[in-house]
């Protein structure tokens, strides 16, 4: 059987976030990709011009449309900006049955554009997280979840994960990609505890669509079965490996997009 993952999200116009980052790392894992588009952007290396919100009714209608058809063997979510689209999506995936949902709760883009309206964090902690298999924060994002200060270590950011796993999801992946070292420090924890996932620091301004790509990597691993801790661990390891080559493209004038296809192209 062709594994499969649906990204639930938000259009990216200059094609390193959202749903066009997800289909691309899909693809690159040897994942057929399908998607749920809940909002257009338009979007850049330099930041978000605009917003534009697809009618819940019509992402209601796109679910169906997938898994009515599509055996969908796991569901990333990204962005999701308003209420009514969270309660259309969360609706959606209990009416189908979908189990391995990995949550990206996007509230801010790489350029520091807000993507998230302000009640709409409520709505994503009442209604999404107690049905999400995994759910994986920034640092930021995990603050913002919790109205909490942004953890300053990983101490702080295992109190932090416990308190996210406590709101509901079976896991939390909470990333370090904000903190500082040499190292970059990712936190899962769930029932088994916690395990740590650590890659060197990458310096370079190309981090467009990060978190969007690490957990699609993370989706597609759990469309082909892997376990959620191997599927973690091969999501990292592609992140940074995007990451590593991004300085091979040059794409915009600002924050470039992390290289998909870097196992592909020459």
């Amino acid at each position: 059987m062709t594994a499969i993952a649906v990204s639930i999200a938000g259009s990216d116009s200059g094609g390193g976030a959202g749903i066009q980052a997800d289909l691309k790392t899909f693809s690159a894992l040897g994942v057929y990709g399908a998607s749920v588009i809940a909002a257009l952007t338009a979007q850049n290396t330099l930041g978000v011009q605009g917003i534009h919100d697809v009618p819940p009714a019509f992402v209601a209608q796109q679910i169906d449309s997938v898994f009515c058809d599509l055996a969908v063997d796991a569901v990333k979510i990204g962005m999701l900006s308003q209420p009514a689209a969270i309660e259309a999506v969360a609706q959606g995936l209990e009416r189908h049955g979908a189990t391995q949902v990995v949550l990206d709760p996007v509230m801010v883009a790489a350029s520091g554009d807000q993507l998230l309206a302000p009640e709409a964090v409520d709505a994503l902690r009442r209604v999404l997280l107690p049905m999400t298999f995994l759910v994986t924060p920034n640092l930021p994002e995990a603050a913002a979840l919790l109205d909490e200060p942004l953890a300053q270590d990983e101490q702080a950011m295992c109190q932090q994960a416990e308190r996210i796993l406590a709101l509901g999801p079976k896991a939390v992946l909470v990333k370090g990609g904000h903190a500082t070292g040499v190292e970059s420090t990712d936190i899962l924890m769930d029932a088994q505890g916690m395990r740590r996932f650590v890659a060197p620091r990458i310096d370079t301004r190309n981090t467009h669509g990060t978190g969007c790509t690490l957990s699609s990597a993370i989706t597609a691993g759990l469309a082909k079965g892997l376990p959620l801790a191997d599927a973690v661990a091969a999501g990292k390891d592609f992140i940074s490996a995007a990451i590593k080559a991004s300085n091979g493209l040059q794409i915009g004038q600002g924050r470039g997009p992390v290289h998909h296809f870097h196992a592909f192209w020459s």
